[in-house]
């Protein structure tokens, strides 16, 4: 049996090859790996030696060889194949170790274009697909994670039709998204990232219970390493909409830099949101927007839950808390309650991605664009329309109040109070509707809107809603402007004594 083992990552080859090599197997190697194999004292052939050819064209050309490829595509239980092996001297090749050039972490540390092309894998892949092909015959292993589990398998001849297919499926998994790699690499720096085809890989973190409803499978995927590295599951099992609820969370709660913010969210929208002092003022502040859609739902915490704040959130019940952190104080209140999530992303604070782009499914594709950036000097660099200024508060308040309306779904008004969410009409076909929903919602809360900021993350397009937003008490507005109206706007809110402000930027979420 003889292995041809030609690896980029070389952790774990070594005892992956003496374990080969303890059971009999003659290896094959190239360039580095060869090197490595050697000073460890393994007994290993040049791949030159098989080929019969030298590598040539600084390393480009290494296996590209009919006695490589021959020698992994050959079927070996057809007779036809195996008499014309012999008859050109092609001896089989039963396992390939292989892992790719590292594409990624080059594009990452430099934008050299020679070096970039340079670290484009040829002879790997090819190789790879080769084996993959002929899983029935050969082995193929790309992931140095399974360098135990495929000795394991040979030494107790477990090396099964669908073990065999397992690994092949990972191979042509790994060529797919190295190759996905470097085209959307290639159209990002030559076509601003939109070329004929647009490639979308993921690698699954966990399977879900099931997706949005119990008859749906579902799936978490990720780019990179983000929720590998970020997200830790203390207490219960995310589920498909737990993932999408904390994503909401999320994006708001780490909106405003290393402050003290809490946001809480149901079925993806915000009913609760506050920037305190403490985490235990802002979850308290935040709860009293809704406290009825806060029942059963999800809480993003941009800190460290401690004991106290714990015993707070335990009053009600809540489905998820995510956190940047707990104390084992705060984990010893929580396990009182048996239905309760706890995610962690194991920090101090919470942490995005910040993924550049962003994808939504429609029926027979999908839709795909640069994501979008609520920035801070939006509100810092909007324009005063109204006679009257925004007291240094009441800019606080539009800072929260804009932000989470960019993040929430359209139409959205939001009114923020001394740092705290009061109101929030999100998701209607009419922003009147979505503006004046929300004041419905704070007069059953008892909330009083009067003195509080309000935002909406699209133009007014009638004064009406200025007038409503006045009849409830609200001293200060922050909208992108842009209606062929906006002369109203302003003319009611001169009119109504409100600061206002036009950042000339929208962010619709749909």
């Amino acid at each position: 049996m003889r292995a041809l083992l030609s690896v980029s990552d070389k952790s774990g080859i070594v005892e992956f090859a003496q374990g080969l090599e303890k059971m009999g197997w003659e290896i094959i190697s190239t360039g580095g790996t060869f090197k490595k194999l050697s000073e460890a004292g393994i007994k290993v052939i040049e791949i030159d030696e098989v080929t019969k050819f030298p590598e040539c064209f600084e390393g480009r050309v290494k296996t590209l060889n009919p006695y490589v490829h021959g020698g992994i595509l050959h079927k070996r239980g057809d007779e036809a194949h195996v008499a014309q092996a012999k008859e050109l001297g092609v001896e089989g090749i039963d396992l390939v170790c292989v892992n790719l050039y590292p594409f990624k972490e080059t594009i990452e540390r430099t934008e050299d274009f020679d070096e970039i092309i340079e670290n484009i894998d040829i002879g790997g892949p090819t190789m790879v697909r080769s084996a993959a092909k002929n899983f029935n015959d050969v082995l193929i292993v790309t992931d140095s994670n399974d360098y135990g589990l495929v000795l394991e398998a040979l030494e107790k001849r477990e090396d099964s039709l669908e073990f065999r297919r397992g690994l092949m499926i990972k191979a042509f998994e790994h060529t797919a998204s190295y190759d996905s790699m470097i085209a959307n690499y290639m159209n990002k720096r030559f076509n601003s990232g939109f070329g004929e085809y647009q490639f979308i890989t993921g690698k699954k973190v966990f399977q879900t219970r099931y997706g949005e409803n119990p008859h749906q499978d579902g799936a978490l995927y990720e780019f990179d390493n983000h929720f590998s590295q970020n997200f830790k599951q203390l207490k219960g099992e995310a589920s498909f909409n737990n993932i999408n609820d904390v994503n909401g969370a999320l994006k708001i709660a780490t909106s405003f830099g290393d402050a003290n913010a809490v946001c809480i969210v149901k079925h993806g929208n915000p009913c609760g949101f506050a920037l305190k002092d403490t985490l235990l003022d802002s979850y308290t502040e935040a709860l009293k927007c809704d406290p009825v859609s806060a029942f059963g739902g999800v809480v993003a915490v941009n800190g460290i839950v401690d004991k106290e704040l714990a015993t707070k959130m335990n009053e009600i019940f809540l489905e998820v808390v995510m956190a940047a952190d707990f104390t084992e104080e705060a984990l010893e209140v929580f396990e009182k309650k048996k239905r309760l999530k706890l995610f962690s992303q194991g920090g101090k604070k919470l942490v995005m991605s910040k993924d550049s782009h962003d994808f939504k499914h429609v029926d027979g594709g999908f839709v795909y664009q640069n994501s979008d950036c609520i920035c801070d000097n939006e509100v810092h660099n909007a324009h005063q329309k109204s006679k009257l200024s925004a007291t240094e508060q009441e800019m606080k308040d539009l800072e929260i109040a804009w932000k989470v309306a960019g993040l929430t779904k359209s139409n959205c008004v939001v009114y923020v109070k001394d740092s705290a969410m009061v109101a929030v009409g999100m998701g209607m076909t009419s922003r009147v509707d979505a503006a004046q929903c929300a004041l419905k919602k704070a007069k059953e809360m008892g909330l009083d809107v009067s003195g509080a900021a309000m935002a909406s993350e699209a133009f007014f397009p009638f004064r009406d809603s200025i007038d409503a937003a006045a009849a409830a008490g609200v001293k200060a507005i922050i909208e992108p402007g842009g209606s062929i109206r906006d002369d109203e706007v302003i003319e009611a809110a001169n009119e109504h004594g409100i600061a206002l402000y036009f950042t000339t930027v929208r962010h619709f979420l749909h």
